[in-house]
């Protein structure tokens, strides 16, 4: 089956996206207007829909310098497409940007178990010295 890549996404999938937000812990509680302003501020943005039903099956976003950093945000497969391959065309899809392909470091933010799945794509959690850091900012 081809999986059809959207490079934008119309209200119709915004919508949906929210909606599959909504179902994971990580993203829960975001509103439809501040994922807009997300997409909106996005470099890159990759989502494939399942051919048959052509429901939003899997998305992530991508902003990149172009040079030295790339990271990936918010990979997310559909509860009803896990298990499918939608997490492989997604990976597949962008290392093969061409604009991604000479990026130093692509980079991702992913839950411990989640860890072997990207390991398959050359990703490492051996970074070195290097150690996250985070500042929240109160939002209104």
């Amino acid at each position: 089956m081809k999986h059809a890549r959207l490079t934008h996404l119309d209200d119709y999938r915004l919508s949906q996206l929210h909606q599959l937000y909504q179902g994971e812990w990580w993203s829960r509680g975001r509103s439809l207007a501040d994922i807009t302003r997300a997409i909106a501020g996005s470099d890159y943005i990759f989502a494939f829909t399942e051919p048959s039903s052509n429901d939003l099956a899997a998305f992530t976003r991508v902003l990149s310098d172009g040079v030295y950093k790339a990271i990936m945000f918010d990979v997310i497969v559909h509860p009803n497409y896990r298990g499918h391959g939608f997490g492989r065309v997604l990976m597949e899809a962008i290392l093969a940007e061409p604009d991604l392909a000479n990026v130093r470091h692509i980079e991702l933010y992913c839950l411990p178990e989640m860890a072997d799945f990207y390991r398959q794509f050359g990703f490492t959690t051996d970074l070195g010295q290097v150690s996250l850091m985070r500042r929240t900012n109160q939002l209104s």
